[in-house]
Formats: C-alpha cells, structure tokens, sequence
C-alpha cells in the first residue's frame, strides 16, 4: 500500500521523514475509524508497522516505513558481552570467597565458582536491554543491539558497569518513547526479583554482625566486609523468604540486589535515562523541573551521607546529557499517553521508588 493509497481514508495527515524511515500520520475519517474493511484490507498491504492513538479531534492512524536496515556489528557486541561474562564471573568468584590473582588469566575453576552470580547477572542486564531493543524495533526505531561494559572486578565488586543500547533515530512520539523507555526497567525487574527471592531464600545469617541502619546484607570480598544497602523492595522480600538477623547474601541474591540496583540508577528521571523516558513521555516538558530538583536531590545525598557515590552519579548524569538535565526534543510530543500507558507509567515510577537504596556500599560497617 503507498502513502497516496491511504491518504484517501485520512482528513488530514502529514509525512516525517527519520534516517533510513518516513512516518505517516493522519486523522481518519469518521466513517473509517472502526476500522472500515476498506481500511484494514490497506492497513494489511501496509509494509511497516501501525498503531491507533486517539486525539481531541478523533482517531489517529500512525503508520511508519523502513526504508534501510542497518548493518549491524554483531561480532562487536558478542566480543564485550564474552569479556564482560568473564569479568562477571571472576567477580562472583571473588564474592565466592575464592582468592584470585588479578595479575593473570583467571582458570576454569575461578571463572567455574564465579557462574551462578555471572550467569544471574547478565540474565538480568540482558532482560533489560532486550526489552528496549525488541520495543524499538517493532516500532522500526532504528536501535543498536545492547553493548556489555567489561570492568576489572578488582576495581568494581560486579566486574561490569552495565549495559546499554543506542537509539540511532529520533523517537516519534510519546507512545514510542514510553513503550521503549519502560520496556527495559520492568523486563529487568521480572528476571531480578524471583533470583532476588530464590537467593535470599539461600542465604544465611552471620551470627555477631552487627546491622546498620540501612543494610542487613553483607558480602565478603578479598578479606572485607562490605554490606549492601537495603530498598524497601530488598526488605520486603527479605521479610518474606529469609531468616531474621544479618544475611551473607547467596550469589543469586547478590544479582537481585544488583538489579534493583541498576533499576534504581536507570529510572533517574534526568537526561536519557530510563526514567526520564517515563517522566518525559508522562509530564512532557515539566521532566525538566523534575530532573532539577532529582539531581539537587543527588549532590545534598553526596553531601549528607558522605557517600561519594551520589556525587559521581550527579556528574554521570550531566555527561549523559552532554551537559543537559532535560529530555531530548521528540518529533510529535504534543499527542499525551493514552490512559492504560499512564497507568503503567505511574507503576513503574513507583517500582523505582521501590528500589532506592540510600547507602549502597558500607565497607567494614
């Protein structure tokens, strides 16, 4: 079906042109909005997608064409995703109470002991990213496969830094960027919470350590003690499964404490973060008041809990933004999410809330 075949069912429509793919837009007629035969049997020749949206003046038809796909460097993201595997788990060896040198290849065994918390975590960052990628592309948003971040486990407890993917082409409208935006944080929580679950279930109580106000989990690492910050979902799973007292976390449960915590970072409501997607695609242009007062919030945690942690997240934020707080302009912001999508929006802010852990890391209690 071409665009001059449809455009006889629109009363008004118009054409945006994106990289490598157009979109057509238009206000159907009254007698065609059920939709018509006539206009299914169109819609059915129609090589791209479709969706519906309503507007104050009536139903709207949104059909987008790829035009080019593009070539994508598969070797690439399989390389970053086998190195970042072996970074996960000589971590998860190192959380094992394995000794390993640094200074060398890790074994078979090291990396053997480290593969319940590798394999747990990158399910859980997989889900994630899979979740935007899938949504991006059924809409044909022009996305790159997720791309592993590999990190010396002797410099960071989860031999990772995450993942992420790259949206290539503007968004069209706030229905895209919701669907996208939101796809990753609840893909990634439906992996996270029944690991989180099933390892608190297995993990076991430190007879003589002391809890801290915000932490009743401790892992040991090359001879620390490091205690992991509690959210009010870590505790009210813990208060389901688990026995009362301070836990040494099974390695599931270090994932699941991971990814509550990648789900934390993520639905920040500033620049192009997950959050921000949500906030933006909900509130439109208030997302920026909002990602001001959420950064002021980052910089005073810095300062009143001395955890440094909140300040290197507050400067990360600006890098991700180049410099900017706000969302990046889309091509149709002024259609509002439907009220299902806002319903789901609202649910997933406060899955995050859910996930704040106020002190992350407390090294020696």
């Amino acid at each position: 079906m071409s665009e001059l075949h449809v455009a006889q069912y629109f009363a008004r429509s118009r054409r945006l042109t994106f990289p490598g793919r157009f979109l057509v837009e238009g206000l159907v007629l009254p007698e065609h909005r059920g939709p018509s035969p006539e206009l299914s049997s169109a819609i059915m020749d129609w090589k791209g997608r479709h969706y519906w949206a309503d507007s104050a003046d009536g139903r709207v038809l949104v059909l987008v064409h790829e035009l080019e796909s593009t070539r994508e460097r598969w070797w690439l993201h399989a390389l970053l995703l086998a190195i970042t595997f072996v970074t996960m788990s000589v971590a998860g060896a190192m959380l094992a109470g394995v000794a390993v040198d640094n200074r060398r290849w890790p074994t078979l065994a090291v990396i053997g002991a480290g593969l319940p918390f590798a394999l747990s975590l990158i399910s859980i960052l997989l889900a994630h990213e899979l979740g935007h990628y899938a949504a991006a592309r059924w809409y044909l948003v022009n996305a790159s496969p997720p791309f592993f971040i590999p990190f010396p486990p002797v410099a960071n407890v989860l031999g990772t830094m995450g993942a992420f993917i790259h949206l290539r082409s503007p968004l069209f409208d706030r229905r895209t960027l919701f669907d996208i935006g939101v796809a990753g944080p609840l893909a990634g929580l439906a992996v996270a919470i029944p690991l989180l679950t099933v390892g608190l279930a297995r993990s076991h109580i430190v007879p003589g350590a002391p809890p801290l106000a915000l932490s009743h989990q401790l892992v040991h690492v090359d001879g620390d003690v490091i205690y992991l910050g509690d959210s009010l979902l870590l505790a009210g799973v813990r208060a389901l499964v688990a026995p009362r007292g301070v836990l040494l976390l099974h390695p599931l449960a270090i994932a699941g404490w991971a990814g509550v915590l990648v789900t934390m970072l993520n639905m920040l409501p500033m620049a192009q973060l997950d959050g921000s997607h949500v906030t933006y695609a909900l509130f439109g242009d208030a997302q920026k008041a909002i990602a001001v007062c959420f950064w002021l919030a980052l910089a005073g945690g810095a300062v009143l809990t001395l955890d440094p942690g909140w300040g290197l997240w507050a400067v990360a934020a600006l890098v991700i933004g180049r410099g900017s707080l706000a969302h990046p302009a889309i091509a149709i912001p002024e259609r509002p999410l439907d009220v299902r999508r806002r319903a789901v929006a609202r649910l997933t802010l406060l899955l995050g809330a859910l996930c704040v852990i106020p002190m992350p890391l407390t090294i020696g209690g």
